[in-house]
């Protein structure tokens, strides 16, 4: 264990993006679970991933806006067909979001077969590398993050339907995929919002980011000391923080609690 490695310079950034994504991904997460479709995240973050590596199998210069387009196209185009499969199915719609993540998944694989860096490419999707992030890429997920909070604060993505729901959701994963990974987008979207499932206190979201945000930091202070990679660690941190934090609320692990 090595305090030298707490170096803010390094861990500041990442926590700013690990706060950036949570603004977001709260709320969200809260509708995903009042709607019971737990998977979207996951199949949305894989179709995004899916954009970005067809792109860089296209040629297109990594980290351009191009490969930024590709992914936005991409994962709005699975927000639409999402959109069309809750309206001709919606019965269905969990098992169709579970066909679209794998059928993304593998045709991810697909692509990368010929690349001899594919396995580093897939791991960077998964997992994320949200210690290298940079400036430009914090304000970009700032200013997508700050767009998308306006307009689930003044309902403007009500007026969409269902279509808006998916198209925020796609904007949401997309700024957050390739900087904090598919496990990351995953756990920071379902855990804080699960944990919040027993309280009963005021200001739920609220809480539900300070949760998240304390996981954030733990994890990454953790993973320093460790010297262990940090987005799997800030993942076993919310997931925790999270189970103790509903076990401590009244009624937890009672029969009928809610």
């Amino acid at each position: 264990m090595n305090a030298a490695a707490l170096d803010w310079t390094l861990l500041g950034p990442a926590l700013v993006a690990g706060l950036l994504v949570l603004a977001t991904h709260v709320p969200l997460g809260m509708q995903v679970l009042d709607r019971g479709i737990v998977f979207i995240d996951l199949a949305i973050a894989q179709i995004a991933g899916l954009g970005v590596i067809a792109a860089d199998a296209a040629g297109l210069p990594e980290g351009g806006v191009a490969v930024q387009v590709a992914a936005v196209c991409a994962a709005l185009l699975g927000a639409l067909l999402l959109t069309w499969t809750e309206r001709k199915a919606p019965e269905q719609q969990e098992a169709l979001i579970g066909v679209m993540f794998i059928l993304a998944a593998c045709a991810g694989i697909l692509l990368l077969s010929g690349n001899p860096h594919g396995g580093e490419h897939l791991k960077e999707l998964l997992v994320g590398q949200i210690l290298w992030v940079n400036t430009t890429q914090l304000i970009w997920l700032g200013a997508v993050s700050a767009v998308l909070l306006a307009a689930l604060w003044f309902g403007w993505l009500a007026r969409l339907g269902r279509f808006g729901f998916y198209g925020a959701f796609a904007l949401a994963v997309t700024a957050s995929v390739q900087l904090v990974g598919v496990y990351l987008v995953f756990s920071s979207l379902i855990i804080p919002a699960l944990a919040m499932r027993a309280y009963r206190g005021r200001h739920r979201q609220a809480v539900a980011y300070l949760l998240g945000a304390a996981s954030y930091a733990l994890g990454l202070a953790l993973s320093a000391l460790l010297d262990l990679p940090s987005g799997a660690v800030i993942v076993w941190t919310l997931a925790a923080c999270g189970l103790a934090f509903a076990w401590a609320q009244p009624g937890a692990g009672r029969p009928g609690a809610g």
